[in-house]
């Protein structure tokens, strides 16, 4: 871990701490934790503990940061949503006064301190563009200011050894030493072994199992993709519509210099979680970057072109046409080799 994502990871930690404890414990009610494959165990484990003991404050200092940031993404996303909606054109990289502003816009609005804290902890976390200018407003406004993450002290691994008392020990000797005894006169008490005559035809062994070539081989399950809390509420990883690849309007991350005025753009998309209405997917680009990696299927499934996936997940809305145009379907190989 770099200084920098350690510097982040605390203050994600911190902001947990400062936002209302009630408020973060009747956002946790509303999550179903109950065990099952789609919650990773690291962040569905602390997560039912925090309904269990009610400590916000010991959860934020000790649980992983995974479950720390997907609860802090539940309580950041709607405040979030009316931010970027106050931003306008410079929500994807906005100077520190027009942050600054909108910060003051949505407390005016009705939000709460707490709501400005889950957004720009979030927004530190994922290392947002603005990150620098969150980090000032925390800095700068003695209502936002974090406070100090509580010592936690670990839990002791390894109990301290129990004090065995001489008796104790002593029963323990005779009792080895009797099953000593007892297995060897059952050892000589028992009939010897027939032995197989050399070079005669063998004999076939009851116990043999089918071989392998036979039976054939297992077949491969696909991978379950790791959700959110907030991705499980809104969205059915088990929907038909997942591991296909489709063409769907993709919002463009930056405005386009040459036609500054389109906005999206029809692309092919991998589909990895559905709801009625809306599509969670990772889209595909005819250019390779840091945040993506090669799409191998891609002449499989229809395209013209080397393409790469992107690591990143979109929310997008679900075409008014069921099915969407679907180029293809990834099999469960192809599915594992990208989650």
């Amino acid at each position: 871990m770099t200084d920098a994502s350690g510097a982040a990871h605390t203050i994600v930690r911190a902001a947990l701490v400062k936002i209302d404890p009630e408020v973060t414990l009747t956002a946790v009610d509303t999550l179903d934790l109950r065990a099952h494959a789609k919650v990773s165990a690291v962040v569905g484990v602390p997560l039912r503990q925090l309904q269990q003991r009610r400590d916000v404050a010991a959860f934020a200092a000790s649980a992983p940061i995974a479950a720390v940031k997907g609860l802090l993404e539940m309580l950041a996303v709607a405040p979030l949503e009316k931010t970027i909606e106050l931003l306008g054109e410079h929500a994807e990289s906005p100077t520190y006064d027009q942050l600054s502003d909108a910060v003051d816009q949505l407390l005016a609005s009705g939000a709460t301190s707490d709501d400005v804290v889950a957004v720009l902890a979030y927004a530190i976390g994922e290392s947002f563009p603005a990150t620098p200018h969150c980090r000032r407003l925390f800095e700068e406004r003695e209502v936002l200011a974090l406070p100090e993450l509580p010592d936690m002290v670990a839990p002791t691994v390894l109990a301290a050894p129990r004090q065995v008392s001489a008796e104790i020990r002593e029963q323990r000797r005779a009792r080895r030493e009797e099953e000593k005894r007892r297995k060897k006169t059952a050892s000589s008490a028992r009939p010897p072994r027939p032995t197989k005559a050399k070079g005669g035809p063998a004999r076939p062994d009851a116990r043999a199992t089918t071989p392998a070539s036979v039976m054939g081989p297992v077949p491969e399950e696909r991978r379950r993709l790791l959700l959110t809390p907030l991705e499980i509420a809104r969205f059915d990883d088990d929907h038909p519509l997942v591991g296909a690849v489709l063409v769907v309007e993709i919002p463009f991350d930056a405005k386009d210099r040459e036609q500054p005025d389109v906005k999206s753009k029809d692309r092919p998309v991998l589909v990895v979680a559905a709801s009625s209405e809306e599509l969670l997917v990772r889209p595909i680009y005819s250019n390779l970057s840091p945040a993506r990696t090669l799409f191998q299927p891609w002449r499989r499934v229809g395209l013209d072109h080397v393409s790469y996936i992107a690591d990143a997940r979109v929310i997008v809305a679900k075409p008014a046409n069921v099915p969407p145009p679907q180029l293809g379907q990834l099999t469960t190989p192809e599915w594992n080799s990208l989650t």
